[in-house]
């Protein structure tokens, strides 16, 4: 037997399901009603025996079975999912329609009417109900098993996208371990109608609410990798509405880095918030780096990571690892091994805030090109008692760095900076610009080193970032955080900043302040709704608590400041900021890290704040956080 051709006869005909159980329960009515004259009359008599009005109070019979049968919804009920529960409802149908029957016959005095037959029609009328879903479950399950290897139907998917991609997923899911396929959805019109290897293209993207409830799905598959950006959110978005888990396949990106169309993932914040790919200037990159020694500060990090893994790409001579924490830089070293086995790499624990440590790997190895990602960026965190610590960190390590740099000759010297340094109302923010601005003094010293600095905001996945949050909320079944109802922030991709962040390092002169096209502002709320709909859950299941601005925060961030502007590249998503007249000069710059030389770093969250009020960073201080 043909069970793909028998499980695609039966998804057809599913959208009848309720008529035909119907039309199928009246009749084993009336063939219990034959058997009950078989069994009291036997063979001899089975028809000759019966009243001429028979026929009549069969009718009736069948009549109050289906009306009692659609009255207690009993078609439906899955013939696939029946079990004792679904028996006990057919019970109290057989017995009060046979209740029900009897009195009527009684009443209308058809004494020729065998009493025996209206006493045992219920029960044949009931063994034969049964049977017929007992037997269809055991088909169907044996389908089940001889199409999917499993008994046990754990998932029943529709597929968005009637394309390649839904072909070759198709192909790879359906005999694999719970996995049905019931039916495709497509917007093309020459496609409706048609089969995609074996299964119906039932309708379009916005029939899935419709399609889903009809065919009993379980989760929504969007395959539409080689779609525009616009066209799979439109379909995460109506995939969304449904109320069912999505899944969704490898994008066109991931699937050029290896990964295979039946490798379906949970819906990624990457996947809403992503934009179309960046066009790079690959041959630019690659004669920069290519055959270079590469330093990466905070190599471990989110953003470190990425970093090495696109430097690598471009075939440097080594890359030098530099990371506080042991256990990144272990992480991000058997990765890049594992990817890179031909790269050398030198793997070091150490401090940015501590300069000799620095100057003696920069003398050792002397690195060309020089990433600087460490840096302590987690707002509240570094706000009161960390504050110090950040100072030290994000200010005076970037000096120290750029000293060893500058130093030992290196060709470039990249800081990755923040939106948060726009007019900076926290600690961490206000750290950065001054990072930002020893960028700028180095700059104006006349070494042969180029010295550069790129913006920009929240980057999807990274550690501390809200998207692991709300995901680990949503998990535990909520309540999900958001501090403020109107709270907005930029978003990117890690893989995009990290790739434009290198492209900046290419083209960057001395001095210079990248600022990357961060698209439009996400408000936190939408995305938190978002989330909890497309993980099948909905915002009333999941609630949504909102506690108030925390200190340093701000309702949206800038990436300029207003007065502000800026040059374009031939990167159309990278620009050069042109800082305005409040740029300051070396003065307030070697004032500064005097201080942090001397020790003044040291103090409380209240003295830092005081001494970073007293540069030119327009350091407006923590606003007074908001009751949402």
């Amino acid at each position: 037997m043909n069970w793909l051709s028998l499980d695609a006869w039966l998804t057809r005909i599913r959208p009848h399901r309720e008529a035909l159980a119907l039309g199928l329960d009246m009749a084993a009515v009336a063939i219990a009603w034959q058997a009950t004259y078989l069994f009291r009359l036997g063979f001899e008599r089975w028809f000759s025996a019966r009243p001429d009005y028979d026929h009549w109070v069969l009718l009736g019979a069948v009549v109050i079975y289906g009306l009692l049968l659609k009255l207690l919804q009993v078609p439906k009920g899955m013939w696939r999912f029946s079990g004792f529960g679904e028996i006990k409802r057919l019970a109290v149908v057989c017995v009060a329609s046979g209740l029900i029957v009897a009195v009527a016959v009684l009443m209308a005095q058809l004494t020729k009417v065998p009493r025996a037959v209206l006493a045992l029609h219920p029960v044949f009328t009931l063994m034969a109900l049964a049977m017929m879903r007992m037997g269809y479950r055991m088909l169907y399950e044996h389908m089940r098993s001889r199409i999917s290897g499993s008994a046990q139907e754990q998932r029943r998917a529709l597929v968005m996208g009637a394309g390649d991609a839904g072909r070759l997923l198709v192909a790879g899911i359906q005999h694999s371990q719970g996995w049905v396929v019931v039916g495709f959805l497509d917007d093309a019109p020459e496609k409706r109608g048609a089969r995609v290897a074996g299964v119906p293209v039932l309708g379009r993207l916005e029939e899935a609410p419709r399609f889903a409830e009809l065919h009993g799905i379980t989760h929504l598959v969007v395959a539409m990798p080689a779609a525009t950006l616009s066209q799979r959110r439109r379909a995460l978005d109506l995939a969304g509405r449904v109320g069912l888990p999505v899944l969704t396949v490898p994008s066109s990106q991931e699937l050029l880095a290896g990964h295979h169309v039946d490798q379906v993932r949970n819906i990624e914040p990457e996947d809403l918030l992503g934009r179309e790919p960046v066009e790079l200037d690959e041959g630019g990159i690659s004669e920069c780096l290519s055959g270079k020694v590469v330093l990466i500060t905070g190599a471990g990090g989110s953003i470190g990571s990425e970093l090495c893994r696109q430097v690598a790409r471009y075939g440097p001579s080594k890359i030098v690892l530099y990371e506080l924490s042991e256990f990144a830089l272990y992480t991000i070293e058997q990765k890049l091994g594992e990817t890179f086995p031909h790269i050398p790499l030198v793997r070091l624990i150490g401090d940015v805030k501590d300069l000799e440590h620095l100057r003696r790997v920069f003398g050792k190895f002397r690195p060309q090109i020089v990433f600087h990602a460490a840096a302590y960026k987690h707002v509240p965190l570094m706000e009161e008692e960390n504050a110090p610590a950040a100072l030290r960190n994000n200010t005076l390590g970037t000096y120290h760095a750029c000293l060893a740099a500058a130093e030992q000759g290196a060709e470039r010297f990249v800081l990755i900076s923040t939106d948060k340094a726009v007019n900076p109302t926290n600690v961490m923010g206000a750290t950065k610009r001054a990072a930002e601005l020893v960028i700028s003094h180095m700059a104006g010293q006349g070494h042969a080193t180029k010295f550069m600095a790129v913006r920009f905001g929240n980057v999807l996945g990274s550690s501390g970032s809200v998207i692991p949050k709300f995901k680990e909320q949503i998990a535990k079944g909520g309540p999900v955080t958001v501090t403020h109802p109107e709270i907005t922030r930029f978003f990117m991709t890690i893989t995009e900043a990290a790739r434009l962040v290198v492209q900046a390092g290419v083209i960057g002169e001395s001095g210079q302040v990248f600022v990357l096209d961060m698209g439009e502002p996400v408000k936190i709320v939408d995305l938190a709704k978002t989330m909890i709909r497309l993980s099948g859950r909905h915002p009333p299941e999941i609630r949504i608590e909102f506690s108030g601005l925390r200190a340093g925060e701000k309702l949206y961030e800038e990436l300029l400041a207003d007065e502000d502007t800026t040059l374009p590249t031939r990167i159309p998503t990278l620009r050069v900021a042109r800082i305005g007249s409040q740029m300051p000069g070396s003065h307030e710059v070697v004032q500064l890290l005097t201080a942090l030389g001397a020790g003044l770093g040291n103090g409380d969250g209240a003295a830092i704040r005081a001494l970073l009020a007293q540069l030119p960073l327009n350091y407006r201080g923590g606003p007074t956080p908001v009751d949402a």
